[in-house]
């Protein structure tokens, strides 16, 4: 008798502050290309956790220790994804005190090997390397496996034909959602809990 595959969860992580956000629109766009790369084998399953939400529980937990019950199943939703995309609000040229906030309440071994693609938004291109200099040393820390594919959207972005060197937005979403996707794919289908290597995955 066959047995059916258990459904692929894939959890996002906002910090946009706004209502709508330019962070959680760039996160959906995200989603939506891992699904479509994802499609036609499993079910996937998406998660969104919306930092906004959770700041007075974050705060709070910093100071006594403990996790209101939102934060918590926060926390296990983050921990027990089989992929993450993690987007947050460039200030101040780093990453949102929320966004760090929340990730310096998880476990340093809880994403050990957790497929992970991150992306960030702000105001100008000049803070686009953001992405190498503070979100993926972070997730380095937490021993994450974050893609080779950094997603970083400037206003002009939105519409915009891009460059010839960095692509357009929408190229850069693809590709980086491919490159998550094939993580997700390879580790849930009974792959070795470790990693595999970048060039085997994204040749």
């Amino acid at each position: 008798m066959t047995q059916t595959a258990r459904p692929v969860n894939l959890v996002v992580v906002s910090a946009g502050l706004g209502v709508p956000s330019s962070s959680r629109l760039l996160a959906d766009r995200i989603t939506e290309s891992v699904r479509r790369e994802l499609a036609g084998g499993r079910e996937v399953r998406v998660t969104v956790v919306e930092l906004r939400d959770l700041a007075v529980p974050i705060a709070n937990n910093l100071v006594t220790g403990f996790p209101a019950k939102p934060l918590a199943d926060a926390i296990d939703t983050v921990t027990g994804a089989d992929g993450l995309i993690a987007v947050t609000p460039v200030f101040t040229a780093s990453y949102s005190g929320l966004f760090k906030s929340f990730f310096d309440l998880i476990e340093p071994d809880a994403l050990t090997g957790k497929p992970v693609l991150i992306a960030a938004t702000g105001g100008t291109a000049r803070h686009s390397l953001v992405l190498e200099h503070a979100l993926r040393p972070l997730f380095a820390y937490l021993r994450a496996f974050v893609v080779p594919t950094a997603v970083y959207a400037a206003s002009e972005d939105w519409g915009g034909s891009g460059d010839p060197l960095t692509d357009t937005l929408p190229d850069r979403i693809a590709r980086a959602g491919r490159e998550l996707a094939t993580l997700m794919a390879s580790r849930t289908a009974g792959e070795p809990d470790h990693a595999p290597a970048t060039a085997d995955l994204f040749a």
